[in-house]
């Protein structure tokens, strides 16, 4: 299986600090020596990881338009948790769960854009069904920017089944639709919540939407109807945050 790559000092940081058994060596600019590019040499080499130093244009080439920043890291592919894992999480939890349950979300760009949103909101984990979701892969990982290692990405063989364990554990589900009649800033999302985002255009699937406890939408002023899928998450997701804080 050929290697995946995640450039830019924040990203090859995370996953050197979260997900390090991963990696496999380190591409770095010549002459590059400054004071953070020195740490991740030497967080590299505490790990045993192979580094090579190479020239810009050879990271230009394999970062084909990213912003590299004198940094590439060759890693295996990275792979999504399963049931059993989300379970041991929510036993292990200490605090009121706060997760964010994908449904239907297919484009690899708004899954690494909602896992972003999600890590920098605090969430503890993101669910998605197997089938009709983005796989984790190399774009996923360049747009999260470092969240992919970060967040847990929970693919689940039936949807319905996981969100109908959760309520059994006292998580409320929060479903977000444009016929709701609440908005997200008059609703209650400060306890154990799971808010659930659909595709773009479709929305939720009915049995999804079916097992929600309640529904909320974002208040549209303007000709647009909707909003895109990560932008939608990080107005409800950081409402969810102000509320829990306060």
């Amino acid at each position: 299986m050929s290697d995946e790559l995640i450039f830019g000092q924040h990203a090859v940081r995370t996953a050197l600090k979260r997900d390090s058994n991963r990696l496999r060596g380190l591409l770095i600019l010549k002459g590059r020596r400054d004071e953070k590019m020195q740490a991740l040499l030497e967080q590299a080499e505490r790990q045993g990881l192979q580094v090579q130093f190479v020239s810009r244009q050879a990271l230009d080439e394999l970062a084909d338009g990213g912003v590299h920043q004198g940094v590439i890291a060759r890693c295996a592919p990275i792979k999504s948790k399963n049931e059993a894992f989300l379970e041991q999480l929510l036993d292990g939890l200490d605090e009121a769960p706060f997760l964010l349950v994908l449904d239907g979300v297919t484009d690899p760009h708004n899954l690494g854009a909602c896992l972003r949103t999600a890590d920098a909101a605090g969430v503890h984990a993101v669910i998605a069904p197997k089938d009709k979701s983005a796989p984790l892969n190399a774009t996923v990982a360049k747009v999260a920017c470092g969240a992919a290692e970060a967040v847990p990405y929970v693919q689940v063989t039936n949807l319905a089944r996981t969100l109908q364990q959760l309520q059994q554990r006292g998580i409320w589900i929060t479903g977000t639709a444009g016929e709701a009649e609440q908005l997200v800033y008059q609703s209650d999302l400060a306890g154990p919540m799971a808010l659930v985002m659909g595709a773009e255009g479709k929305g939720m699937r009915r049995l999804t939407r079916e097992h929600c406890d309640q529904l909320i939408k974002i208040p549209m002023a303007g000709e647009v109807s909707s909003l895109n899928v990560s932008v939608a998450t990080g107005i409800c997701l950081f409402e969810a945050v102000r509320q829990r804080r306060g």
